[in-house]
Parts: C-alpha cells; sequence; structure tokens
C-alpha cells in the first residue's frame, strides 16, 4: 500500500489552516477571517508600454514562484480573451495589467520563464494568457492540487478558507471585466485573488507531499504546461444547447445556418452570441421551419422587439438551409472516432460491456481509497477506449503500453495497470 493510501483515510491529519475537510467545511478551530484588503493595497492598473517596463524589471528581479490569474468577459463579449492579468510574487508585490492597453505581454513572459507559475485552474487561463504572449514552462495548479489531495470544495475561496484559514469575497467573479476604467471594487477583487496563491500552493505541497501525491501532482502540472493548444472545435454549431431536439437533416441545417450567421454578427459586434441570439431561438426556428419572416416573428427568441431588418436576415439563413440539395445536408450525427456510447456496448459487444462495468467499478474503488475523483484518477475515455480494444494478450505490460498511448501519465499507469489488467482479464 502506498503512503498515499495509508493516509488518504486519515481524516485526522490536516494542513496548517485545515486540510481536505471531509465534511464540505473548514476543519480549522477558529473562525475564518475576511480579507478585505491587499496587504500593500490596489496597485494602479498598468496601461501603457513604460509602466509595463517598470513591472517586467520587477517582477525579473523578485524571487520565488509567481501568481498568475486572468479576468475574461465570458457573456459579454466575443471569445475568451484576456480583459485584466494580475501578478503577485515576492520582492515584487502586486500588479494589474490592462491587456487590452497592453496587447503584447510576450517580454513579461519572457522574464518569467524559467519562474514556476501558481494558477488556479489553470486550463481555464492559459489559452488566454497564451494568446497575450504569456506561456509558463512550469506551473503549479492549486484547483487540481486540491482534487488530488482530496478536498471536497476546490474553488479558490473554498480552499483558501480551509487550508489557510481566510475568507474571500467572491462578489465579481462574473461582471463584465471588458469595463473601462474598472471600478476599485473589481480591482480590489482582482488583486485578492493572486494575494495569497503563493501561500496557498505552499500549503498545498506539504499536504501533498504528506499523502504521497506530490510526484503525482508534479506530472500532471508538466502535463498541462507542455501541453499543445487545443484543436479548434470540429462544427462546433453541434454544441447548440437544445440539439437533441432536432432530428431532420434539413432542420440540422436550418441550425448550422443561424448558428454561422449569430457567430460572424457577434465576432464583428464583438459581444456574446447570446446576446446576439439564444440558443433556444435557434433550435426553436429549426423545429418550426417558418416559411416567411412574419411567422418566424411569431416564435420565442424572435419577438416584437426584434426589427424588420434583423428578421430577415434570420429569415434569410433558414431559407438558405431549404435550398440546400441533399447532398449539402449535413450528417445526423458527428463521425465516432473512439468507442460508441456505453450504453450501445451491451447490444454490439457484450463481452466489452461486462468488461467496462468491471473495470468502472475496480477504478472508482481505487479512487475512492486515494481519496480523490476518480477522473482525476484516470479519464473515464481512456478506460472505455482500453475495455472496448484491449491488448491481444492481457499483461501489466500491454495494459501499461495502452494506457501511455492514450495519454496517461506514469503515476496513473503504474496505478490504474493493476485493476485493468484484473477486470480484462475476469
Amino acid at each position: 500500500m502506498t503512503d498515499a493510501q495509508e493516509t488518504a483515510a486519515d481524516t485526522s491529519l490536516r494542513t496548517t489552516g485545515g486540510g481536505p475537510p471531509d465534511d464540505g467545511g473548514s476543519s480549522a478551530a477558529k473562525a475564518p477571517i475576511p480579507l478585505l484588503e491587499p496587504r500593500e493595497g490596489i496597485p494602479p492598473v498598468i496601461a501603457d508600454e513604460a509602466a509595463l517596463a517598470e513591472v517586467i524589471a520587477a517582477f525579473a528581479a523578485g524571487s520565488g514562484p509567481v501568481a498568475v490569474d486572468a479576468e475574461r468577459a465570458s457573456g459579454y463579449r466575443y471569445g475568451q480573451r484576456a480583459y485584466l492579468v494580475q501578478l503577485r510574487r515576492a520582492g515584487a508585490g502586486t500588479a494589474l495589467i490592462d491587456p487590452v492597453a497592453c496587447p503584447d505581454l510576450s517580454g513579461l513572459g519572457a522574464a518569467l520563464a524559467d519562474t514556476e507559475w501558481v494558477l488556479h485552474a489553470a486550463t481555464q487561463d492559459l489559452p488566454c494568457l497564451r494568446e497575450i504572449g504569456m506561456m509558463p514552462t512550469r506551473l503549479f495548479d492549486t484547483e487540481l492540487a486540491g482534487r488530488l489531495a482530496g478536498f471536497p470544495r476546490v474553488g479558490l475561496g473554498a480552499m483558501v478558507e480551509s487550508v489557510l484559514g481566510f475568507v474571500l469575497e467572491k462578489g465579481h467573479s462574473a461582471v463584465d471585466w471588458s469595463t473601462r476604467p474598472l471600478p476599485e471594487p473589481w480591482l480590489r477583487y482582482a488583486s485578492l485573488d493572486v494575494e495569497l496563491l503563493v501561500d496557498l500552493r505552499d500549503a498545498l505541497e506539504k499536504e501533498l507531499d504528506r499523502q504521497g501525491k506530490l510526484e503525482w501532482a508534479l506530472q500532471e502540472f508538466d502535463a498541462i504546461a507542455s501541453a499543445p493548444p487545443a484543436e479548434p472545435r470540429k462544427d462546433p454549431w453541434r454544441r447548440t444547447s437544445g440539439m437533441h431536439k432536432v432530428r431532420r437533416r434539413r432542420q440540422l441545417a436550418v441550425v448550422r445556418e443561424l448558428w454561422q450567421t449569430r457567430d460572424r454578427i457577434a465576432q464583428r459586434r464583438d459581444v456574446s452570441p447570446g446576446k446576439v441570439l439564444s440558443d433556444a431561438a435557434i433550435v426553436e426556428a429549426a423545429l418550426s421551419m417558418p416559411a416567411n419572416a412574419h411567422a418566424l416573428a411569431a416564435l420565442s427568441g424572435f419577438g416584437h422587439r426584434m426589427g424588420r431588418r434583423q428578421l430577415e436576415q434570420w429569415q434569410s439563413a433558414v431559407d438558405r438551409a431549404k435550398e440546400l440539395s441533399e447532398a449539402q445536408l449535413p450528417a445526423p450525427g458527428q463521425p465516432v472516432t473512439g468507442p460508441p456510447p456505453p450504453r450501445a456496448w451491451a447490444d454490439k459487444d457484450p463481452a466489452a460491456a461486462a468488461r467496462l462495468a468491471t473495470a468502472r467499478a475496480a477504478v472508482s474503488a481505487l479512487a475512492e481509497r486515494l481519496n480523490m475523483p476518480q477522473e482525476n484518477l484516470i479519464t473515464p475515455d481512456t478506460v472505455r477506449r482500453v475495455c472496448w480494444e484491449p491488448p491481444e494478450s492481457v499483461s501489466a505490460d500491454s495494459v501499461a503500453r495502452a494506457l501511455s498511448g492514450h495519454g496517461a501519465r506514469p503515476w496513473q499507469v503504474e496505478l490504474v495497470t493493476p485493476v485493468l489488467v484484473a477486470a480484462l482479464s475476469a
């Protein structure tokens, strides 16, 4: 049994200020302390090259890891660009940078190239940071660390409270960060988001080390830092909410035309696509197939507030879909590159279905013993792929090679291989 397995069940062991609580709350004896102001006050927003140069020099001269965060304007603006970047490092203090006024932060990224970056939920912020020239070579993800350590709540506020004993005010997480100038309460919130991030990192490192999971976490962090940018999603219109109601190919074509028209308008106006036309309205139009703009206006989502010109614009999209030939219509579903949906396994391959049921139960039991979410122990997709097409000769070596081929990290291969060998041999 590993150290992690031995300590996972010992809920009496806690990090400073409270470790992974098993009741969803803080295990600290004292009441948590509200964190109301940054230690050095709210710094001015960096919005010109001269001030940015000073920040780069200060952070290059700082010491230890650097806390990094970014604020987007999801739900307000098109895309996922950063509208504020926050950093904090010992010896440099906190910096708030406006990436609209300073869109190229590659100089800052280069200055911090050899520094460990501390982020919370790194995969959410890395794409928008990459767009402005900031890409870490080493990182520590406090959210992922919390998952591996067995914390039941891994939001930044919950982690800071349970581990460090402070309460972060989270009232501005969903505001429009493209607003200029940014209100002072928002800047205070943004500053506090990086105020204790390095402290949280240090406490979580100790907790992971205590549980025997630190090497696992480091492998995960390396995988995130070295991962290439995600490929553009194929047929993104298929992710329209409510698509399960749309069955006919002609109706799918209407969804596609309306979605693409909406996307072009949203991009041109730099607004969230949902503010141009809702997904529900797109699906409603696809199901109804309106004959003209008057009929379209009667549908939910195309009400009295929509002008004649807008209605005609959407009706034109519907009409384009109606005029497509059969060969031009989209297929009912996307091509499946991996195994079929698990619900279909019993009919297609009963033996594979049995393997999957056994493997799922074994992986779930192992994850519970290790006190971590099952998907962090091994992705469900990897388990499905190995169970659908197992090695011709099942052995520890062949299963380990299969797991590695699907992207599993060495620590995952070591832990999961024995249970999958047993499941595939049953």
